[in-house]
């Protein structure tokens, strides 16, 4: 299934969803859509590489555990940030009226599909 349509539908399912971008470790995008602003995606999913491994360095430094997921949480946005490989993440960019916990639950089904996306290539 192309990444596209896995992340239009990501964005279908959850009300308030901004945008969501597949990025590799050094944040070029792989695909993206977007709701507002393509540039704004694009530029959170460039510095969230940088964000997940230094929090990687840390759990590993402290026994912390392996990553799962990431939630930043703004005055005006949501953004969660999910591991889809060692390489690659994805983004999903949250308006202040979308329900976190849905979009967590909902986020977590696509990167189940997205990574047997990335196994099978």
């Amino acid at each position: 299934m192309p990444f596209k349509l896995l992340l239009n539908r990501l964005l279908e399912d959850i009300p308030g969803a901004l945008g969501a971008i597949i990025v590799d470790w050094e944040g070029e995008a792989i695909d993206q859509v977007a709701r507002a602003s393509e540039y704004d995606i694009k530029v959170l999913g460039a510095h969230s590489g940088i964000i997940l491994s230094q929090l990687r360095d840390a759990l590993l430094e402290t026994d912390g555990g392996d990553l799962d997921d990431v939630v930043i949480r703004t005055d005006q946005n949501k953004i969660l940030i999910s591991p889809l490989t060692e390489d690659y993440l994805l983004l999903l960019q949250l308006g202040p009226e979308a329900i976190a916990a849905r979009a967590t639950y909902r986020m977590g089904r696509c990167v189940d599909e997205l990574r047997s996306e990335f196994e099978f290539n």
